[in-house]
């Protein structure tokens, strides 16, 4: 099988030296000695946590009747992004009306007890499976992007959530790590898909061509793809997905064979694993209110320049693009919109603390 669950096994000694490292605290109160292999650096393993305990949220007695029914919600768990992933935790679990029926699934590239020690400090009461991802099964299809980040096999892992989870759950909130929830995830979890794989916010007015090569545009078949779809941008760090669907109908199937032609026949696209999804998906997807992804808030994939909140409601702030808001303010040079992500950033070591 290419993913299994677990919880604790086999600690891979040292696995967030990378993060620790990206920090650049002068008081960092763990170990300093670090030893250099190749091009990793490992630090001594610690055993307390770098995260702060997150409060315990608890359900209301309105709750009990979504006992059976959790909402689940998916993420991959990468020590690069780990930091993000624990404030995305804390502020989805801040702004459910029933926290303790939102379950956790996270797809990891790595057998880890340290990352899983450290969501077990920072959320005790969390309902979180953790499962495996094997690199290898995708590593010989991706080709190169123009953000090294988007080339790593764990951006690939939403395109197998199907094979991950467990077959007794049909449906599934996927969420990228770099942002905020700041309403009723039940509010997404509930929206009628309409016997559609996937629900997402689209957007009709974006340049859709640009996401595709001109050698794409140019070859007859490979154009007529989009032909009687009214094919419309959506993020797919932001989706409500019936998995159950996906695993009966074969999308897997179907979005690998878009990263076959990009990796051995021609270069049609530019973006990680983003094209192939509207390669397949795009004109065929459940349109969802734009409050549920107030995207590229990081800026572009080059610069990470700063920019502004779309007008409108907001349920959910989105930092795709380059830029990160943990490292815009470690750096002492975030932009505005970062400061709305300081106060879920529960690293211990962070200037920005929350207010308990």
């Amino acid at each position: 099988m290419t993913f299994r669950s677990f919880t604790s096994s086999h600690a891979l000694r040292g696995i967030l030296s990378l993060f620790f490292l990206s920090l650049n605290y002068n008081n960092y109160l763990y170990a300093t000695e670090a030893i250099r292999l190749g091009n990793i650096i490992r630090l001594p393993s610690c055993k307390v946590s770098p995260f702060r305990e997150a409060p315990a949220f608890r359900n209301d007695k309105e709750c009990e009747s979504n006992k059976n029914d959790p909402i689940n919600v998916a993420m991959t768990l990468d020590v690069n992004y780990v930091r993000g992933t624990m404030a995305a935790i804390f502020s989805i679990l801040q702004h459910s009306g029933c926290p303790e029926d939102v379950h956790f699934h996270f797809l990891a590239a790595h057998d880890t007890e340290e990352l899983t020690m450290a969501i077990k400090s920072t959320f005790p009461y969390l309902d979180f499976k953790i499962y495996l991802f094997d690199s290898e099964r995708v590593s010989d299809k991706i080709s190169k992007s123009v953000r090294q980040a988007l080339d790593q096999p764990l951006n690939y892992a939403r395109i197998y959530l199907a094979d991950a989870l467990p077959d007794d759950i049909g449906r599934v909130i996927y969420l990228d790590s770099d942002l905020i929830v700041v309403d009723d995830i039940a509010k997404l979890w509930n929206v009628d898909m309409e016997e559609k794989v996937v629900a997402a916010p689209e957007y009709c007015n974006a340049n859709f061509t640009t996401y595709f090569t001109e050698e794409f545009w140019k070859d007859p078949e490979l154009s007529k793809t989009f032909e009687g779809k009214k094919a419309c941008y959506f993020n797919t760090g932001v989706m409500v997905m019936d998995i159950e669907k996906w695993r009966r109908e074969g999308y897997t199937d179907k979005v690998e064979g878009w990263m076959r032609v990009q990796k051995q026949e021609k270069r049609i696209y530019h973006l990680g694993s983003l094209p192939p999804f509207l390669l397949v998906l795009a004109g065929n997807i459940k349109g969802v209110d734009h409050r549920w992804n107030q995207h590229g808030l990081g800026g572009d994939n080059f610069e990470g320049k700063c920019r502004s909140l779309h007008p409108g409601r907001i349920s959910l702030l989105h930092w795709s693009g380059k830029g990160k808001p943990w490292l815009r303010l470690d750096s002492r040079k975030p932009c505005s919109i970062d400061h709305l992500w300081a106060p879920y950033d529960l690293y211990s070591s962070s200037k920005h603390f929350f207010d308990e």
